[in-house]
């Protein structure tokens, strides 16, 4: 961040042409061993174990006994037989739903701006649904449609990496379930899943979306009825989402953003968590043993906040019908002093440094640097807490 400003550039010693040189150096020792051994190309090397040999000269004693010679065999072959590349990747791209649907269908919306609502089912196999979509937005629109611009309802089980990357503007509403990645890289779009309308089972006991979803997440929201896999939000940096439940290290290196978790956490939530903050409500009072509070601290939710997180349990509810949002709204009162609130250690000082330097006069940019100049010099930092 400090690189960005002008002024604080000039105290780094580095030189952006280093690293570049650094590369050419290595591209130009790789050519040297290539011509050493004999080899133009890079390609040409492909498969050439030959030009291969264990290294003799190590002494541990477990290497001693280890035959390699099977790693380096080559069989004999013709120069028919290709090494590399002897069949093009097809990634089915041509089948993808976006390609046979969802850009025909969002014509309207992609050249004119224009509403547009699709409904469609949904499979396993129908992967990255909205992304290709998403892409086409992006290259028209660089700054995303208007809120509400498509609204995509899907029925079904959708397949891995569902609304990755979507921006502003798109709407992916599902009733069923969804794979891993849901939300991954999203920008700015909206995801809302919820269980199908014939089902028993109750939402917030039960998974209905995979692992690792809304890695690397800037912009946007998620509201999901049910539970999530692991590493839920790893990486968010700026999506404000509810969710019912969450496996294993749940909003892992989150960096930026509000997560509000309405059930049961798995163990290591919020390693290496250094920004935005997440809400887990604890109603069993034991989160505090499977939260991983080397970067965080546990605190109760301020009056000042409780409102901002009522209004978004209450949008959850709206969206997704969840009865377990309608129940916390229904007993708010009584539901508050259950909640977590999990904040970074880093993030909290900054916020405090940055309240201090406007409230010395200082704005923008300037007050933005000055935090963080405080936060790097806080002894608390350096110990560690």
């Amino acid at each position: 961040v400090a690189t960005q400003d002008p002024v604080l550039r000039k105290n780094f010693t580095g030189d952006p042409e280093h690293t570049v040189n650094f590369m050419k150096f290595i591209a130009q020792e790789v050519r040297e061993i290539m011509a050493q051994l004999g080899f133009r190309t890079i390609n040409e090397m492909v498969g050439r174990t030959d030009a291969l040999e264990p290294k003799h000269a190590v002494g541990h004693w477990k290497a001693k006994g280890i035959d390699l010679s099977k790693l380096l065999y080559s069989p004999v072959t013709g120069p028919e037989v290709g090494r590399y590349c002897t069949n093009i990747q097809d990634h089915g791209l041509d089948k993808a739903l976006d390609i046979t649907d969802l850009l025909g269908l969002c014509q309207p919306a992609l050249e004119r701006g224009e509403k547009v609502s699709v409904n469609l089912p949904i499979k396993n196999t129908n992967r990255v649904v909205g992304t290709i979509l998403g892409n086409e937005i992006t290259k028209r629109h660089p700054q995303g449609l208007p809120d509400g611009t498509v609204h995509l309802r899907f029925e079904g089980s959708a397949g891995q990496s569902l609304g990755a990357f979507v921006p502003k503007g798109v709407t992916i509403e599902l009733e069923g379930d969804a794979n891993d990645y849901v939300g991954k890289g999203l920008s700015g779009g909206r995801i809302i899943i919820y269980p199908p309308a014939a089902s028993t089972f109750v939402a917030e006991d039960n998974i209905i979306i995979g692992n690792v979803a809304l890695y690397g997440a800037t912009m946007g929201e998620v509201f999901i009825r049910g539970m999530a896999g692991e590493r839920f939000a790893v990486r968010n940096s700026g999506v404000d989402t509810v969710v019912e439940g969450v496996g294993d290290h749940g909003c892992e290196y989150m960096t930026g953003g509000r997560v509000v978790v309405l059930g049961a956490t798995g163990r290591n939530f919020a390693a290496g968590m250094s920004g935005g903050v997440a809400y887990v409500l604890d109603e069993a009072g034991d989160f505090a043993t499977r939260c991983n509070q080397q970067m965080v601290g546990l605190e109760k939710v301020e009056a000042a906040e409780a409102e901002e997180l009522r209004q978004l349990i209450k949008r959850h509810a709206d969206l997704t019908k969840s009865q377990k949002a309608f129940k916390v709204l229904a007993l708010w009162e009584e539901m508050v002093p259950k909640f977590v609130k999990v904040m970074p250690k880093d993030y909290k000082r900054v916020l405090q440094a940055l309240a201090k330097a406007q409230a010395d006069g200082l704005s923008g940019d300037a007050a933005l640097n000055a935090a963080f100049e405080a936060n790097a010099r806080d002894v608390a930092r350096i110990g560690g807490g």
